[in-house]
């Protein structure tokens, strides 16, 4: 449309354009105190409080105070798939394609969409999770072809410029002001722009090998079906078995600036640092995208825009506040239970996290141990924008050297005037801990404490951010993400073929150890077809 803001191009600026969008070095410390005591004479006090995080349902499933009673409806259906995140909804979409309709879908949320939920407030909509989508490439054509059925994706293969991120996309706070892009590139010495270099020059090479590929299955495919080079294949192995800093030390890349980099980047998609995520996951990061491209696609909230389409395509098959207690064998089919529904299925489509699946059918044991990293979402509601210098306000605006991701601005994809009230979603991944300790120091955590911590790291780039500020509300993820840990590629193979049972399939990110959206909507299609064999 001629009044939208024009969607900027992929270049060097771009968060994948020249790399790897790059990471914080350091996570902040687990048992750091409050950054900052908002006692200031004068200052408006900042409202807000935790928000629902669906854990009093999970945690009752995982202690067995939740038990399922005499069910107030019974339904059968050929198949039941457990678990409305984006795999649930995209074996649904996959299904009604095959020609099964008759399916229902059990969400132990008020609403689908798991990771890419969204909120709203009276600034409009804004994501609590993944809020963009990087342009598929041909491999991803399930993908493709649910964005064509969306509008997203034209037949003549361009996209809706409304939907792909209107410029300015990415800024970065380094040395006193926001620079454009998030290479912090402002004041190297010529060595360290060489290793940038250098860097650049390896991911090129193993692009061009295919071993790394979105959904990530076609690349694993050729790997084992021997379609490498021996020497190629060779080294793609042994980047799955060392940790992202120790690959960066064997190739002598030390710069501080490229280390925070590479480990934003880690975060920012797998919740990890450098010394948690595997070096293969390192590379996959860029290997497996194009060098350049004009995305991402993005909305205000998030990607929760097309968990909704899907929603809506399900109508009544989607049945929220359903977590599944229990499944049971039925003959040669299947019972899940739920509070208040009994369903009745030849077939179910297992797209909730793996480590739930044990105790709601206890005669599964799980062929992998997977870390889940916890992450931590705030809503910031400003009164007025805050102070600028350098660079102008863009959709994803970062701190150099910070422990969080920065943050997005909700409205940045509007058109027209914009009003002084903002609505911002500020990201920070926990890291430097297994899961479980990680979790447990969260536990600890006031919201005082996330609002002290999070008003401090937006003062280093807004002085004035605490008189801006009018409410901050958090959303804890304790189990956002399955971390890609060293040693992806065995856990994929074992996974790749496995059922938990006959009649069972898994349709979820976690078998990849990749929480990306072309994974989830790949295992639930997959997971589907399974399922429509079974029932004809």
């Amino acid at each position: 449309m001629s009044d939208a803001p024009e969607p900027r191009r992929a270049g060097a600026h771009s968060r994948r354009g020249f790399l790897v969008a790059g990471a914080a070095a350091a996570a902040v410390a687990l048992g750091a105190p409050a950054l900052l005591r908002l006692t200031r004479k004068g200052a408006p006090a900042i409202a807000g409080g935790f928000v629902d995080d669906d854990s009093a349902a999970g945690h009752a499933l995982r202690d067995g105070t939740w038990r399922p009673g005499r069910a107030r409806e019974i339904r059968t259906v050929p198949v039941a798939i457990v678990g409305g995140g984006i795999g649930g909804l995209s074996a649904g979409w996959r299904l009604d394609a095959l020609g099964v309709r008759d399916w229902l879908l059990l969400e132990l949320a008020p609403t689908a969409g798991g990771n890419a939920r969204s909120g709203v407030n009276d600034t409009g909509r804004f994501p609590w999770g993944a809020h963009y989508l990087p342009l598929p490439g041909p491999e991803a054509g399930h993908v493709r072809a649910l964005l064509r059925e969306l509008g997203v994706l034209g037949d003549d293969g361009t996209w809706d410029e409304r939907m792909l991120c209107h410029a300015p996309q990415e800024r970065l706070w380094q040395h006193g002001q926001f620079h454009e892009g998030l290479e912090p590139l402002d004041a190297l010495t010529a060595a360290e722009r060489a290793q940038f270099t250098r860097l650049e020059a390896l991911i090129g090479e193993f692009r061009a090998t295919g071993a790394f590929a979105v959904p990530s299955a076609a690349g694993h495919a050729r790997l084992m079906q021997g379609a490498l080079p021996p020497r190629a294949a060779a080294v793609v192995r042994a980047l799955d078995g060392m940790t992202a800093r120790a690959w960066l030390d064997g190739h002598g890349l030390t710069s501080p600036a490229l280390r925070w980099w590479v480990e934003y980047g880690l975060r920012d998609d797998y919740g990890c640092a450098l010394d948690q995520a595997g070096a293969w996951a390192a590379v996959h990061y860029a290997a497996a995208r194009p060098a350049g491209d004009e995305g991402p696609l993005t909305w205000p909230e998030g990607n929760d825009w097309i968990a909704q389409r899907l929603a809506a395509r399900a109508g009544d098959r989607l049945v929220p506040n359903a977590p599944a207690l229990r499944l049971e064998r039925d003959g040669t089919g299947w019972r899940v239970h739920t509070p208040a529904l009994e369903v009745r299925c030849q077939a179910v489509v297992w797209a909730a996290p793996l480590f739930v699946l044990p105790r709601v059918l206890p005669e599964v044991r799980l062929p992998v141990t997977l870390d889940y990293a916890p992450w931590v979402v705030a809503t910031l509601l400003l009164r007025r924008p805050p102070q600028e210098r350098g660079f102008p306000a863009a959709w994803d605006s970062v701190i150099y050297g910070s422990p969080s991701l920065g943050y997005v601005d909700a409205g940045h994809q509007g058109m027209g005037t914009r009003p002084d009230r903002r609505t911002w979603s500020w990201y920070h991944a926990v890291v430097g801990a297994d899961g479980r300790a990680e979790r447990q120091w969260l536990r600890t955590q006031r919201w005082e404490d996330w609002r002290d911590r999070i008003v401090a790291d937006l003062a280093r780039a807004h002085p004035d951010i605490a008189a801006c500020v009018e409410r901050i509300d958090v959303k804890v993820w304790g189990h956002a993400m399955a971390r890609p840990l060293p040693g992806v590629l065995a856990r994929t193979a074992r996974l790749r073929d496995w059922q938990p049972a006959p009649g069972v399939w898994v349709g979820h990110a976690d078998a990849s150890s990749l929480s990306l959206f072309e994974e989830a909507q790949w295992h639930g299609g997959r997971a589907a077809e399974g399922a429509a064999r079974r029932v004809g």
